[in-house]
């Protein structure tokens, strides 16, 4: 993920997933390792920041989605106030404290897409 301080954004997406720091280059951080069963995640710095729409985003399951937007909040990203409610769940636009999208999702059966 490109990033102006990785370190800030790692350290919100460390939290709210929690991911551990992982062995990284000078100025990148890494969350996780090259042999964990959950994908590494790379916080690369670049010096331009993010333009236009994210054409990549995480899906975050959450139990309660007013808990995760809390959640996410309180760690320094920001709710969109974009909301999709479907007849299986909820699903609400948020970004990082650098403004990378990403969805939180509530599935109120036991099914997960």
């Amino acid at each position: 993920m490109d990033c102006i301080d990785p370190r800030r954004v790692a350290r919100f997406w460390s939290e709210l997933l929690g991911r551990e720091e992982g062995s990284s280059e000078p100025g990148w951080v890494y969350l996780g390792g090259r042999d964990d069963l959950l994908p590494r995640l790379v916080f690369q710095p670049v010096s331009e920041p993010e333009r236009g729409k994210t054409r990549t985003h995480l899906d975050i399951v959450v139990d309660d989605i007013a808990v995760g937007i809390e959640e996410v909040i309180s760690l320094g990203g920001s709710f969109t106030g974009e909301r999709h409610d479907y007849d299986e769940g909820v699903v609400v636009v948020m970004t990082d404290p650098e403004g990378n999208e990403f969805r939180l999702c509530q599935y109120y059966s036991s099914q997960s897409a």
